[in-house]
């Protein structure tokens, strides 16, 4: 008996029986391979795509002596990992242009609502279009999100085009033939306002983390004292998105005699757990990073490779299952190689994401995106949404994983059993593309705006 499984074991371990590999011979999920998919008679995988593919070669036990070995592995070359430079380059969020934008400048202590912080004053950095009427009634606030700037929309001091660029102009959504349109990049964020790449004027260095956590109460404090340098007393609208929406409804509670509209568009009246935990892993790629260095890195290297992994958590969030599975489904970078796969991306939808927290990691400041998110995650008015009296429009989209339907679903009905909103207009929308559709959606989404903007509310 024991000679017998000696000689089984003996064939076993053969050349023969090792080269074949049979047992994987059309496995579930693993295509069979022919001479030209890659992969040689004897099993060794060969090197193959450009340098975003997989490359697989023979691994240190795979041949001892001449002969085939009992083990064959990959070799760690990553070449996804060394193609991207832990330290960046130049941010572009520090480039853009000062005369590009208004700047309003508040020369007093301004006091925060958290932490007993305080500033020695504060920026920020605006943008207008259309024309402020004689009683300055047609101003409509726009609130951004968290990582947009003030250019919404292009102009001559800035003919690029803006972020909301469909949205805003003669016969648009915010038609600038009849209203005064005003965004302001936030405080706290990068564009022109002060932030905590800005220099603080008591020390001559960068606030950097020593800035004073901020509230989305502060942001819209900060906006309504430029609305009263401005000569703006009251609103026709407050409106906004995402983080944008959050403001907007706060506007209303803040300021409800200086609030004509409330318009929230894919937002909510309080971050939903899943929001605040998709929120805690961007904020901890970025301090996880070395080169963050408590939030010290200006003048130095750019914590590039967390700034990055929080902006592809980001567009996880931003868009939906069901556009991924229609736009990219399981299509592989290189089809023509199935069983040849490192560990590097093998899906295009791994590129894309890559390509996406490529191109995003220098646009906003990391720190900038840490204290914009804390303020997303603290916001919270429920208790206070008896001070909205005016109309209010709650838009949702069915695919948003953000700031989930429900939650749109909720506020507008809450604002409607609380009763003080002289109306509360509910829309709901099917698009594919999640958290973003307010950007993307401009027939749906444009249509609803204008809509409740040039309509008389009784």
């Amino acid at each position: 008996m024991l000679q017998k499984l000696a000689a089984q074991l003996t064939r076993s371990l053969s050349p023969g029986g090792l080269s074949t590999c049979r047992h994987l011979s059309g496995g579930v999920g693993l295509p069979k391979s022919g001479g030209g998919d890659g992969v040689d008679g004897g099993g060794i995988s060969k090197e193959f795509g450009k340098n975003d593919h997989p490359v697989i070669k023979e691994g240190n036990g795979g041949r001892s002596n001449g002969k085939l070995g009992t083990f064959s592995g990959l070799t760690p070359d990553f070449p996804c990992i060394v193609g991207n430079p832990s330290s960046g380059p130049e941010p572009t969020y520090a480039s853009v242009p000062k005369n590009s934008y208004h700047l309003f400048e508040y020369p007093d202590t301004f006091c925060l609502e958290l932490n007993s912080g305080r500033l020695p004053g504060f920026k920020l950095a605006y943008e207008t279009w259309g024309s402020l009427n004689p009683d300055a009634s047609n101003a409509i606030l726009l609130c951004t999100g968290l990582s947009a700037s003030s250019h919404a929309r292009s102009h001559p001091l800035n003919p690029a085009k803006g972020w909301w660029e469909s949205f805003i102009g003669p016969g648009c959504a915010l038609d600038t033939d009849k209203f005064f349109i005003i965004c302001a990049n936030l405080l706290g964020s990068c564009f022109g306002s002060s932030g905590p790449s800005s220099v603080n004027p008591e020390t001559g260095d960068p606030y950097a983390t020593t800035f004073p956590v901020v509230s989305v109460t502060d942001l819209v404090r900060s906006q309504f004292l430029l609305l009263d340098q401005l000569g703006i007393q009251r609103l026709h609208a407050a409106v906004g998105s995402s983080l944008g929406g959050m403001l907007s409804l706060a506007s209303a509670v803040e300021f409800p005699d200086r609030v004509n509209r409330l318009i929230s568009i894919s937002s909510a009246s309080y971050s939903h757990p899943t929001s605040i935990a998709m929120r805690y892993l961007q904020r901890k790629a970025i301090m996880t990073d070395p080169h963050w260095r408590s939030g010290r890195y200006y003048g130095s290297d750019y914590p590039k490779t967390g700034m990055k992994l929080a902006r592809e958590i980001a567009t996880l969030t931003y868009r939906s299952g069901p556009e991924w599975e229609t736009r990219f489904g399981r299509r592989r970078l290189n089809p023509a190689a199935p069983q040849a796969v490192s560990l590097c991306p093998t899906f295009v939808i791994e590129q894309y994401l890559d390509y996406q927290g490529e191109a995003s990691s220098v646009r906003l400041d990391p720190n900038s995106l840490l204290y914009l998110s804390k303020a997303m995650d603290l916001f919270d008015a429920e208790d206070q949404l008896d001070r909205v009296i005016c109309p209010a429009m709650i838009l949702g989209v069915q695919s948003d994983i953000l700031f989930p339907v429900e939650q749109q679903r909720q506020l507008a009905q809450r604002l409607r059993d609380i009763g003080r909103c002289r109306r509360v207009t509910y829309f709901e929308l099917t698009s594919l593309y999640g958290h973003d559709t307010f950007l993307l959606d401009v027939h749906n989404v444009g249509t609803a705006v204008k809509g409740f903007l040039e309509t008389e509310h009784a």
